[in-house]
C-alpha cells in the first residue's frame, strides 16, 4: 500500500482609492508589463483547472520514487544476466546466480548454505500486450501478463507455479483509468478479493483508499493513502486498519541527485523503522543506497562499461546481526 498542501489563491486586487490621483504626463507612464515570449504571467500560472487535474499514479505505485532509492536490489555472491533481442517485440534472457541462502534460526545467529540457481526467460512486448515468463532449474515458473483492453481498461495477471504444495499462487486485476482518477479490482487464490481507488484532488494532491478480504483466513482490512508531489519533492502517507503507518519523503536535489527517507510503524508488533537513502544517476553509472535504524547499510552501484555491458556491485552490512553481504554481477543486454 503508495500530505496535503494546496496552492494559495492569488491576492485580491488592491482597493480603488477614494480620491482621484493627480494627472501623470504620458512620458512618465511606464510601459505595461508583458511576459517574455513562451512565458505565462504569474497571475495566469496560479490558475488551476479543477476539471482537468490529470490522472494520478496507480495506487500501488504512489511510493515508487522512495522505493527506487530505499529498496535497491542488493544480492550476495555472483550474478550474471544476459538478454538477447530476437526481433522488435521478442527477447530471451538467461540469469545465473551463485551465493548463499539464509536458513531460519531461533537465535540471532545467521545460518547460510551455498546455493546456485539458473533461470530462463522469454519476453514479448507490443503496444498493447506484455508477456514475461521465467522458468528456474527447479521447475518454478513465474509469469506476468498485461493487456490493454482499451485505452482506459487494463488487464493484469501474475502467477507462480511450483511443485511444492501450497506455494503456487496467482493474482489478477482489472484497472480502469478515468479523467482524474484510477480504480482497480483484484482477485487471487485463497479467496482473496480487493479494490482500491485514487483521486486527484488538486494539481499536486491525490487521495486514495483500498479494501481487501481474505476468505480462507477470514481477514479483512481497509487503508488510506495521500500523495503530494511537485517538480522537486514527493511526500506520501499511508495508514491501514492492520495497524501499519507509513510515511515517505523524496527531495530532488538536482536533475541527477535525489534524497529519500521513510518511517514505518506497526502497532501490533510495536516495530518502528526509519531509513534515509540516496540516488545518484550519473552519466555512466547509478549509485543507490540507504541506512536504517536497525543498523543496516546497503549500497548498489550499476556502472555502464560500454555498449550493452554493465557492471553491478552490491553490499549490505547488518552491524547488529554481524551479517555482511557482498555481490558482484555482470549484465549484458
Amino acid at each position: 500500500m503508495g500530505s496535503s498542501v494546496s496552492r494559495e489563491d492569488p491576492p485580491p486586487p488592491a482597493p480603488t482609492p477614494a480620491y482621484a490621483p493627480p494627472p501623470t504626463y504620458a512620458a512618465e507612464v511606464p510601459p505595461p508589463f508583458t511576459a517574455p515570449v513562451g512565458e505565462k504571467p504569474a497571475a495566469e500560472e496560479e490558475k488551476v483547472d479543477y476539471m482537468n487535474l490529470g490522472v494520478p499514479l496507480p495506487y500501488e505505485e504512489i511510493t515508487r520514487e522512495a522505493y527506487m532509492s530505499l529498496k535497491p536490489d542488493v544480492f550476495e555472491g555472483f550474478r550474471f544476466d544476459f538478454t538477447k533481442m530476437l526481433g522488435e517485440y521478442f527477447a530471451l534472457s538467461h540469469s545465473a546466480t551463485m551465493g548463499n541462502m539464509e536458513l531460519p534460526s531461533r537465535g540471532d545467529d545467521v545460518i547460510k548454505v551455498p546455493t546456485t540457481s539458473y533461470e530462463f526467460g522469454a519476453n514479448f512486448f507490443d503496444p498493447k500486450m506484455m508477456l514475461i515468463g521465467r522458468m528456474s532449474h527447479e521447475g518454478r515458473l513465474n509469469a506476468r501478463v498485461k493487456y490493454d483492453l482499451t485505452d482506459d481498461i487494463i488487464l493484469k495477471y501474475n502467477a507462480q507455479v511450483t511443485s511444492e504444495p501450497g506455494y503456487s499462487q496467482g493474482m489478477g486485476s482489472i484497472d480502469y483509468k478515468g479523467k482524474d482518477y484510477r480504480s482497480q479490482l483484484q482477485f487471487g487464490n485463497n479467496e482473496f478479493f480487493g479494490a482500491n481507488y485514487i483521486q486527484s484532488v488538486t494539481k499536486n494532491l491525490s487521495l486514495g483508499t483500498e479494501a481487501f478480504w481474505l476468505g480462507q483466513q477470514r481477514k479483512s482490512g481497509v487503508g488510506f493513502v495521500a500523495r503530494y508531489d511537485t517538480k522537486n519533492m514527493v511526500a506520501t502517507g499511508q495508514i491501514a486498519s492492520t495497524g501499519v503507518v507509513s510515511l515517505s519523503y523524496v527531495q530532488k536535489v538536482s536533475e541527477k541527485v535525489s534524497l529519500a527517507s521513510d518511517f514505518m510503524y506497526n502497532h501490533l508488533s510495536k516495530d518502528v523503522t526509519a531509513s534515509v537513502g540516496y540516488d545518484y544517476n550519473l552519466r555512466q553509472c547509478r549509485l543507490r543506497g540507504k541506512f536504517d535504524t536497525n543498523g543496516v547499510v546497503t549500497a548498489l552501484l550499476e556502472e555502464r562499461l560500454g555498449g550493452p555491458l554493465n557492471l553491478v556491485l552490491s553490499a549490505e552490512l547488518d552491524h547488529c546481526k554481524k551479517d555482511y553481504k557482498f555481490g558482484f554481477g555482470m549484465t549484458i543486454g
